[in-house]
């Protein structure tokens, strides 16, 4: 059971197998910013949170207890015990070097339509390019929650508007995938529920049926909006990860939690490259 004090309007968690904001800035997601030395600021499921985190400690501000357990548990996959998940990855000698260096990441679980959107926006993009067509996608189709951030716009939403509403996004070539996927998922023909209660082959299957979404943006969107564990998506970076550290494929300490596994493997063989 997770262990957190409430006081007033905040909420801590400990910081035992928990980097808040490693977790939002490694790649996962694209709706979050720092806003001071040590507090970072978000939007998920149409709730705004800010954050504060020291070496014991991650403080939610402003948040209700039926949110914190309802919204963000589930969200920053507090619910699910990393620390038996570590244990077994550090059976292997170059996961045990990323656990050790880089500990706290977790998969976020985000909105799935939110995800699979976001990815087809990451396509030959940089972050800070994906956070900007994200952040006015949000600004021309979302609903607004405070003055200054607005919900992610659903799939039904962006169809309605069609691809003339996207120019102001500069999404480039993404405009006619982000459409082609929101029709899809729209009317049906693509059901999110569905992909998400099948086994991964077969959700990655479905979603690769929308223009412009291949195996790896399917696998980040089962990994980060589906909580499909054991998605593991291939980028440049993992491919190095592999052909150097894992010719022969990933250890048996993987298994079943390979999207874990990249995770940390990603985010630590980048910070030693640099």
């Amino acid at each position: 059971m997770l262990d957190y004090i409430k006081k007033s309007d905040t909420v801590a968690v400990s910081r035992e197998c928990f980097d808040a904001a490693l977790s939002v800035d490694c790649g996962q997601s694209f709706r979050w910013k720092s806003v001071l030395e040590n507090e970072v600021c978000g939007v998920a499921f149409g709730k705004t949170l800010n954050f504060i985190q020291d070496e014991e400690k991650v403080t939610f501000l402003n948040v209700t207890e039926e949110d914190f357990l309802k919204i963000w548990v589930p969200y920053f996959d507090l619910d699910r015990d990393y620390s038996a998940i570590c244990n077994r990855l550090e059976t292997d000698y170059y996961l045990k070097k990323a656990v050790t260096e880089c500990p706290g990441i977790r998969i976020l679980r985000q909105d799935s339509w939110e995800a699979l959107c976001s990815f087809i926006i990451s396509q030959n993009n940089n972050i800070p390019r994906i956070k900007g067509i994200i952040e006015r996608l949000c600004a021309t189709l979302g609903d607004p929650i405070d003055s200054r951030e607005f919900s992610f716009p659903s799939a039904e939403k962006i169809a309605a508007a069609g691809i003339e509403a996207l120019a102001p996004l500069r999404a480039g070539f993404r405009a006619k995938y982000i459409i082609d996927a929101a029709e899809k998922v729209a009317s049906g023909e693509i059901n999110l529920q569905k992909i998400a209660l099948a086994p991964l082959d077969e959700g990655r299957d479905e979603l690769i049926k929308i223009k412009g979404v291949g195996e790896k943006v399917a696998q980040c969107a089962l990994l980060y909006g589906f909580g499909k564990v054991d998605a593991f998506p291939v980028d440049v970076w993992v491919k190095r990860i592999m052909a150097d550290l894992y010719p022969d494929g990933l250890p048996e300490c993987t298994n079943g939690v390979r999207g874990i596994a990249q995770q940390y493997l990603f985010h630590w063989y980048r910070m030693n490259s640099k």
